[in-house]
Formats: structure tokens, sequence, C-alpha cells
């Protein structure tokens, strides 16, 4: 059984290659007779970031220092990524806390659901960005170190005010 090829015919408009050819060649002569600034020199220049970025997250602290988590448990199921570990405890008093909370910010996705999702608005999706670690086990925040974050922490988006104004 021999295999069957269709040719089909195509305008010279559509095969020509010059025309795609000239019209790269005018976008870079355009940029060599324009220049303008798109390279930021980093270390030094820092370009400002939206007030909604969702970077590390940061675990806020009640007027004693406490984390303000409640060991509801809603975050680790909410999480997409599946990334929240949750161990809960109890007090004397019957007030729960987390026992173990952490995040691996590897597998993070950072959607901000754990945030929306918090009834004491514990956790947070901050705007930090700068997370350079030596290994693996760096990524792995745990409470402490969620606590210990002071960037500032996202605004999540306003459906009434779609822009961000």
């Amino acid at each position: 059984m021999a295999i069957g090829v269709k040719v089909v015919a195509r305008p010279i408009e559509q095969v020509s290659y010059m025309r795609a050819t000239l019209k790269g060649m005018a976008l870079t002569f355009k940029h060599l007779v324009n220049p303008h600034k798109v390279t930021t020199q980093y270390p030094e220049e820092k370009e400002p970031i939206s007030r909604r970025w969702r970077g590390t997250h940061r675990m806020l602290t009640d007027e004693t220092g406490k984390a303000k988590c409640v060991a509801c448990g809603l975050c680790p199921q909410i999480c997409p990524a599946n990334c929240i570990k949750l161990v809960p405890g109890e007090d004397e008093e019957g007030n729960r806390y987390p026992l173990v909370y952490e995040i691996d910010e590897f597998r993070c996705i950072f959607c901000g659901y754990c945030q929306e999702v918090c009834p004491e608005e514990a956790i947070h999706v901050g705007r930090h960005y700068e997370n350079a670690e030596y290994s693996r086990a760096g990524f792995v925040y745990d409470l402490e170190r969620l606590t210990a974050q002071t960037h500032p922490v996202c605004e999540m988006w306003d459906p009434d005010d779609p822009k961000g104004e």
C-alpha cells in the first residue's frame, strides 16, 4: 500500500521569505537608530514590582509575638500544589496552634489560595522575590522562619478595582 502525499500550492506572497527578512531587518535597524533602555543593572538598580506580586510567604504574628495561625487546616486542604504541612496542637486552655507548619517554596505555585482562605489572616504571600539558597532544604520554610519574615505582604486583586489603582 502506497502512502499518498498531498501537495498544496500556496500563493507566492505566503511563501516569500524576502518579506519576512526585510521586516526583521527594518525592526533591527529601528532599534539601532532609536535605542531605548531595556537592561536593568540588577543589583544596583531594582525596578518597582506590583503591589499584587506574590512571592515568599510570611506568617503574621500577634502583639505577643506568637503566630496568628489557629491550625484550622484550611490552607493545606486548599493548596493545589500540596506544599503546606500542618500538624495542629492544643494548649491547656483549648487554644489551637501549629506544632509544625512548613511550606515547601519549591513546590509552591504562589497562587495565594492559602492567604485567601485563612480565617485569621495569618499566612500571607509576600512581595519578596530574592530567594537564593545553597540547598533544597533551604526552601522549606518552617514556622520560625515564616514568622521572622519582615517584607511587605501582597495586596490581593480586588474585583471592584481590576486595574489595582
